[in-house]
């Protein structure tokens, strides 16, 4: 694990707290060491705080997405507004944590990140089940269909017709368990059970985020919108 944060107190103690909890830690204060040490030996994950002096974390995020590199990133950020948390997404990171925060929450989102990188065929522990029931059409080599969404689980890609959509790992695994699951409505503790591995509670606005920018990739003029809002209860895909 690669973990970026200039300050000092935080960077000391998120070392100390993850090599407890078993992870193998490099950490570094600032962007420009970041990816140096992530081109020198490719982490199984990246911790980036956002602000950082020169190269900030988003900076860092979007050379490492530019040049493929698609390790799982979590983002810390001190930044609570909707369009902040944006930035972080639309910079390919796949999930973030509020500061301040409780040393339990990074530890579930990495575990749910770090599942959802086992390799293709081997379903991931809290992640969407290949035998999970489905109300989307199932297709030959590991693609699903629905609502005029198609995706190809094996090579991570997804159109909606004709047009290809750019996805983060979240949003590519929260898009195929509503695939799969289409017409049917999840309400939000399934969501974060399934996605995260863990529930954040009502007071969380994670998912609410996640389904926002995504609706803005799928979203076209003209063409019905495919993710609705269940008001107290959850999100279903269907096109009305």
């Amino acid at each position: 694990m690669l973990l970026a944060e200039d300050d000092r107190a935080i960077r000391h103690a998120l070392e100390r707290a993850l090599t407890l909890e078993g992870y193998e830690v490099t950490a570094v204060a600032d962007g420009v060491e970041a990816l140096a040490q992530a081109h020198k030996v490719p982490p199984d994950v990246l911790v980036l705080d956002v602000m950082m002096p020169g190269i900030d974390g988003l900076q860092v995020c979007r050379v490492l997405r530019a040049e493929g590199d698609r390790t799982p990133i979590l983002m810390l950020t001190a930044l609570v507004e909707t369009a902040d948390r944006i930035a972080g997404l639309d910079a390919g990171a796949d999930d973030y944590v509020v500061k301040p925060f409780d040393v339990e929450e990074v530890f579930a989102r990495l575990r749910a990140l770090l599942r959802r990188t086992s390799p293709a065929g081997t379903p991931a522990a809290g992640g969407p089940a290949e035998d999970a029931p489905a109300k989307g059409v199932q297709l030959p080599a590991r693609q699903v269909e629905a609502a005029g969404i198609r995706m190809d689980l094996q090579a991570r890609r997804v159109w909606r017709g004709t047009r290809e959509l750019e996805l983060t790992r979240t949003e590519f695994e929260l898009l195929e368990l509503l695939v799969r699951n289409a017409g049917i409505v999840l309400d939000h503790s399934t969501i974060y059970d399934r996605i995260w591995g863990y529930d954040f509670g009502p007071g969380s606005k994670n998912l609410a985020v996640y389904v926002g920018y995504l609706r803005r990739k799928l979203d076209e003029p003209g063409a019905p919108q495919l993710i609705h809002t269940v008001r107290g209860v959850g999100y279903v895909l269907r096109e009305d």
